[in-house]
């Protein structure tokens, strides 16, 4: 591993180098935390996390790993956010108090959702320096950074991708982004803005690389919206509908079409309450009429009812988990209720969400959800976006950002599909160092970088060999094996998950772990030895005898 170089705009006159450094965010979806550093100064855009994979059991959440910022807090200068996702805000309540008190900008409602966020941790207004920015604002950032926002249509509100103006060159990254045409809140991307930009001299593009892989352009919001309003218009019982808690213009549609189809609305699940409330505040989101709650639907018809709750991933504490599997506290569903699934399952939930759609079925109503029906569209634009974003910026040099490798590697051959394509394309991973100046785009280097996992209120403190140890023991179980070598050695055993009670095979294992020890006692070794003669010999005999690999305990009483 090296450690990138300081190098000095006047070194024997080479040009002036900027070093980009993904710390998340790259080569996966989520996460996302990227360093710029120019000399002395450092800047960070977003800090997001991940949610975990069905093999990392017992995982809350997934952190960016950021030692390579701890160990330069003193040239960090400000941190830019992007918008209000949790892959891109998610990590700061663990990432701001291990950094200094650095100004950190963001519009409105980008900053609204921090707050809350961070006041979940207890960490106060006083504790952190946020300032809002509009999105046309032009900021710097210490001496040697100034950016420029640019307003991105995506499925959140305040959603900017920015220019970045450096001794080096601009940098123009997208953000998150789709170029649509009819957004709810008629907002649409700045393409003159980053046209101009292109005219001008864009020496390196980021660009968001999700649907590299997908051919014509993402559906608009306002296709989604019609969708949904003929479905609900035809719909006579309750209507059940889950989306991801953040996106506000999608619930925004949503409310209005209720009103307009005369059902009340009530909002269910902790995160959906969270961001309306917020929304509400900051003007993002209007009521026609004010939400119910489930208490006051009482003396409303079936059809008079529209239900908007979390679990468009399958969460297992989610309300829509909970009243597919009858766990609901107030609300059961029954025939004659429909179910709204307005959302895609992010990679890894697609079992999470197969159980529920099943589940709801077997109770008998009706569900609707992507591809059949026309009710989610993606928040990230498809090749036809990510090539006129290539073609008004016109970079020298292209990072194809957000995304899996195969994302990234598509998003890359687009490129050179197009009449101006890139001088030089890197796919780049976390934790590369990318020397950029303009004669240079290459890495040259690597720092710190990878996962960090949150477990109930610990950080970090659990890692891959753990990780392996909870699938060895859900795939294989655990054997517990206690040795009490004085007055006279016998063997307990404690097992969960491996066998059904066996005492033939207890008694089995009991005597292979009993000889073991006497031959070590006999032999006078160390309890150490003891203690690993007696797992090797029960691991070849459990082996041997089922085919199986428990994990295994041993502990010696003298």
């Amino acid at each position: 591993m090296t450690q990138p170089s300081k190098a000095a705009p006047n070194e024997a006159g080479a040009a002036p180098h900027l070093e980009v450094i993904p710390l998340g965010g790259m080569g996966e979806i989520g996460k996302n935390i990227t360093a710029y550093r120019f000399e002395d100064e450092i800047m960070i855009v977003d800090a997001g996390l991940a949610f975990p994979e069905s093999h990392q059991m017992g995982i809350d959440l997934i952190i960016p790993r950021i030692d390579y910022l701890q160990q330069n807090a003193g040239l960090i200068k400000g941190m830019i956010l992007t918008h209000g996702h949790e892959d891109h805000i998610g990590s700061l309540p663990y990432v701001l108090p291990r950094l200094p008190r650095i100004p950190v900008y963001g519009a409105g409602l980008t900053l609204g959702l921090v707050r809350e966020k961070l006041s979940e941790f207890g960490i106060k207004d006083g504790d952190v320096d946020l300032r809002e920015i509009e999105l046309t604002d032009k900021i710097r950032i210490g001496t040697h950074f100034q950016v420029e926002f640019i307003r991105m249509t995506h499925s959140i509100p305040d959603n900017a991708g920015y220019i970045l103006t450096t001794p080096a060159g601009v940098v123009l990254h997208t953000g998150d982004f789709k170029l649509d045409e009819e957004p709810s809140d008629g907002k649409t991307s700045d393409l003159a803005r980053i046209e101009q930009a292109g005219k001008d001299g864009v020496l390196l593009l980021l660009s968001d690389s999700t649907n590299a892989e997908r051919p014509g352009r993402t559906a608009s919001e306002a296709d989604v919206a019609r969708s949904l309003e003929t479905l609900i218009a035809g719909i006579k019982g309750r209507v059940f509908m889950t989306t991801f808690a953040s996106n506000v213009h999608r619930i925004q549609n949503v409310i209005n079409i209720a009103h307009r189809q005369s059902r009340r609305v009530v909002m269910e699940g902790r995160s959906m309450l969270k961001y309306a409330q917020v929304s509400q505040q900051l003007g993002y989101m209007e009521l026609p009429e004010p939400f119910l709650t489930n208490d006051e639907v009482g003396g409303l018809q079936d059809q008079q009812v529209l239900y908007v709750c979390t679990g468009s991933q399958g969460q297992p504490m989610s309300v829509l988990s909970r009243l597919a599997f009858g766990n609901h506290a107030k609300i059961a569903l029954r025939r004659g209720d429909s179910v709204i699934l307005s959302s895609n399952p992010i990679p890894g939930n697609e079992e999470a969400v197969n159980l529920v759609i099943n589940r709801l079925y077997e109770i008998g109503v009706d569900v609707y959800y992507p591809p059949t029906y026309k009710v989610h569209a993606s928040g990230h634009g498809s090749q036809e976006e990510l090539a006129t974003i290539l073609n008004l910026a016109r970079p020298k040099y292209f990072l194809p950002w957000h995304g899996e490798p195969r994302h990234q590697i598509n998003h890359a051959r687009l490129a050179q599909t197009l009449p101006r394509p890139p001088k030089r394309t890197l796919i780049a991973k976390n934790g590369d160092v990318i020397r950029l100046s303009q004669d240079e785009f290459k890495v040259t280097g690597t720092v710190p970088a990878g996962a960090v996992y949150v477990d109930g209120l610990g950080v970090g403190d659990i890692g891959d060999d753990v990780l392996l140890d909870r699938v060895n023991m859900s795939q294989e179980g655990i054997l517990i094996m206690t040795a009490v070598l004085h007055p006279t050695p016998h063997v307990e055993i404690v097992s969960r998950g491996f066998v059904r009670a066996n005492r033939e095979l207890d008694g089995q294992i009991r005597k292979v772990a009993l000889e073991a020890i006497e031959q070590g006692m006999r032999e006078k070794k160390r309890l150490e030895d003891v203690r690993d003669d007696m797992y090797g010999a029960v691991r070849r005999f459990v082996r041997k005898v089922t085919g199986r690999n428990p994990v295994l305990i041993p502990l010696l009483v003298d």
